[in-house]
């Protein structure tokens, strides 16, 4: 029987018509040849593959394990020379990519999940809360021992939260922004219940109630950091400051319509929106949400390297708006760790920027991003992506795409089952669950 899944229970938050990034430096192109269709220019990314082509899948595997190899000869003779690894890539789509140095690279695993990814973005400096915040995410890893042993690191794991609380309280609610202070507060006061349940969970050698308690504690956490941001961080250039911009963050769940599969009928991604490090980006999206755009669209790419939609009907690849009958389009706009404002208009290695990190990384399954012209950074309009794989090579902020395409979201429920989308599913609907106050300059509003 066909599965509906939907997300409506979660409680809290590629390139323009598939249009192509091509290599000009190394010749991977023979690899996108079968992804290209006469009516749109499609995203061509480094390992694409088509799984219904046993032929595309053998050379996308040879391909794959190239890349690797490629990335590991870098990686070695960055570790020699003491030269950044990007000095030894060739550009997998329109440029070279952003990598951090040696000593990033080998500090540690890549953080995968979204809402640790969100957490971290967040514009804050707060210690203490970080100290809580770090002993709940490792449990994910202490849960991967087998068996009740698993409970024995879990409950380490809940002793240094519930500690690191305990001695930071005072500098966690001293950080809270004032209008936000009592929720906040009241943030703090579950999470430091709920941190007793959870060994309570422990005690009781309960492992499957783990997971669940610890997701709840982590959207706790998530919600007092959000708490400590007070107002928006800074004022977006002025170029841009008549656009439609999402000042903070905001939710909105995508219904997807999924044919021919007899294990799910339909699917509700829920999406985070993160304003505050793509407010343009981010903004544009919300709203043409709020204008119906994607109501109907098809998914338009789906190879099992990205799923891809945005390109109306008709010769144009964007939004045409109704004001101008012109196509919006917006600039690349990527924020940078240690920035106070994002970079507009070029790469990160158009900027010489080769050991930046991105705030927002391709580093979790279903990255959202926006799509654009290969050689104009800001063509950006209403094409986006979702990327379908994980860092495996690279630690968080050195994904090959980084600094080229503007992320702006990450889907945080149901992301596993982008991969089942095909093209031709339907989006049925993408509806604003909240944050819908964060957007300024709405552009829906004028055409009413």
């Amino acid at each position: 029987m066909a599965a509906s899944v939907s997300c409506h229970y979660f409680s809290s938050p590629l390139t323009t018509s598939t249009k192509s990034i091509k290599p000009t430096k190394l010749n991977y192109s023979h690899f996108s040849t079968a992804l290209n269709k006469s009516s749109i220019r499609h995203f061509s990314p480094l390992c694409s593959s088509q799984r219904s082509h046993p032929s595309d899948d053998k050379e996308a595997n040879w391909f794959l394990s190239l890349k690797k190899c490629v990335t590991a000869v870098a990686l070695s003779v960055s570790l020699i020379s003491g030269l950044p690894g990007s000095q030894w890539l060739g550009p997998a789509h329109a440029s070279t990519p952003a990598l951090p140095d040696v000593s990033v690279l080998i500090s540690g695993p890549p953080i995968k999940d979204p809402g640790a990814l969100l957490r971290y973005a967040l514009p804050i400096d707060n210690k203490a809360i970080r100290e809580v915040q770090k002993p709940l995410e490792d449990i994910t890893d202490s849960l991967k021992i087998a068996g009740l042993k698993a409970l024995d690191s879990v409950e380490r794991n809940t002793k240094q939260a519930s500690r690191s609380l305990k001695e930071g309280k005072t500098m966690i609610v001293s950080g809270l922004a004032k209008s936000k202070a009592d929720h906040g507060i009241e943030l703090l006061n579950k999470l430091e219940a709920g941190l007793g349940e959870l060994q309570q969970i422990v005690e009781d050698r309960n492992r499957d109630a783990v997971a669940p308690k610890q997701k709840e504690l982590l959207n706790y956490v998530g919600g007092v950091e959000e708490d400590m941001v007070d107002g928006f961080p800074y004022e977006v250039p002025e170029e841009y400051q008549n656009m439609p911009l999402l000042k903070g963050r905001a939710t909105v769940d995508m219904k997807v319509k999924v044919k021919d599969n007899p294990n799910l009928e339909e699917c509700v991604f829920r999406i985070v929106l993160d304003g505050y490090n793509a407010p343009v980006t981010a903004g544009n999206f919300i709203d043409l949400v709020k204008r119906h755009f994607y109501d109907g669209m098809e998914i338009q790419r789906a190879d099992g390297f990205v799923v891809q939609t945005g390109d109306p009907e008709g010769p144009a690849e964007g939004f045409i708006d109704p004001s101008t009958e012109k196509t919006r389009t917006i600039p690349l706009e990527i924020m940078v760790i240690g920035e106070k404002v994002p970079f507009y208009g070029e790469t990160l290695e158009d900027l010489g920027l080769y050991k930046a990190q991105t705030r927002l990384p391709f580093n979790a399954f279903g990255t959202m991003a926006m799509a654009r012209e290969e050689f104009d950074s800001n063509s950006g309009s209403s094409q986006v992506f979702w990327l379908l794989k994980e860092s495996e090579l690279t630690p968080s902020n050195a994904n090959i795409l980084d600094g080229r395409y503007a992320v702006f979201g990450y889907v945080t429920q149901n992301e596993d089952f982008l991969a089942d989308l095909k093209v031709g599913d339907v989006i049925e609907s993408i509806q604003v669950v909240s944050g819908i106050d964060n957007l300024v300059n709405p552009s829906y509003k004028i055409a009413g």
